[in-house]
């Protein structure tokens, strides 16, 4: 099976048209299963995969970097880096200190990442968070000199507002250096305001690409929440009713079954057709726990929706 790549911004990366979260390896899939995961997502025609230094921090026991050592692992027993589209992140509080975006923190960072990773470069490199205590111009020139030393191939941002990505941009221009390529905001068929309203825009104009998260709400858009007793099942579940289980929430997965069913997919793989279809995106981050899932995540890829479709989704999303 093959995908045509799209560019990501203007750098030279070419990416598949879905990208692999990685956030649940070495948390909620274990090693074997991490593996066999990533080699079903290359033998499928896909390239790219998301992680990032924090990964997975938030769980028991662990302390960060779990997801990069089980992708370095792989990467070592595979042999398949070559194949794949690599995006990391820096920012996000490690712990003693290491947080944000301070020059010496972003050196010490990658380094460690890299040593996790069991590779010589990072294809995408992005800034986890903003951190307004470091200027654009230090921040961007020192992942320029990561990239004069051949670390890192390309730059993204990740949680940026629409003023701050714009100022970002400008700073770059302005002094010669390297830009942010890509964008990864929350984005999806529910979360649809803030990014249609003030980001997709600004990365249409300056032609950046859009990796959003949460493709699929945390798992809402699979329709597995449908009542507070479906949400109670789990901890996401319960996480997630909170935000999207009310009279839009529901009028989307009506849509989304209507759809689904007039298509013949499931409502998860019309929800991620949907977020391809929009502009300035590139690919929608979406993960996997099992080959089932993931060979979900490949039909989704290939679907193509109708105006029709469209319609009813655009329709039923709508802010009231």
């Amino acid at each position: 099976m093959t995908f045509a790549l799209r560019s990501l911004g203007r750098s030279s990366l070419e990416v598949s048209p879905l990208c692999f979260g990685g956030n649940v390896f070495g948390w909620t899939v274990d090693e074997p299963t991490s593996f066999s995961l990533l080699d079903a997502w290359i033998d499928a025609g896909m390239n790219f995969v998301d992680t990032a230094d924090v990964y997975s921090r938030w769980a028991p026991g662990h302390q960060g970097g779990e997801s990069e050592t089980v992708i370095g692992k792989w990467l070592r027993q595979s042999g398949k880096r070559d194949q794949l589209v690599l995006a990391t992140k820096v920012g996000k509080e490690m712990g003693e200190g290491k947080v944000g975006l301070r020059p010496e923190y972003i050196r010490e960072a990658v380094d460690a990442s890299l040593r996790r990773l069991q590779t010589d470069y990072i294809d995408l490199y992005q800034s986890h968070d903003d951190d307004t205590d470091v200027p654009l111009e230090d921040v961007l020139g020192t992942f320029g000199d990561l990239i004069q030393q051949g670390k890192v191939r390309a730059i993204g941002a990740s949680n940026y507002s629409a003023p701050r990505l714009a100022e970002a941009l400008q700073t770059s221009q302005k002094h010669g250096l390297v830009r942010y390529e890509s964008l990864q905001p929350l984005y999806n068929l529910y979360d649809r305001a803030v990014f249609e309203k003030e980001l997709q825009p600004l990365c249409v104009e300056q032609q950046v690409g859009v990796i959003n998260f949460y493709a699929l709400a945390a798992g809402f858009l699979t329709g597995k929440y449908r009542t507070l007793a479906d949400a109670d099942k789990s901890a996401r579940g319960a996480k997630t009713t909170s935000v999207y289980l009310n009279e839009r929430g529901l009028r989307i997965l009506d849509a989304l079954d209507t759809v689904a069913q007039h298509v013949g997919a499931q409502p998860s793989e019309v929800a991620i057709a949907w977020v391809m279809r929009q502009s300035a995106i590139a690919a929608p981050i979406a993960s996997a726990t099992s080959l089932a899932q993931l060979q979900s995540l490949i039909r989704a890829a290939q679907l193509q929706l109708d105006d029709t479709a469209m319609a009813t989704l655009n329709q039923a999303s709508a802010e009231s």
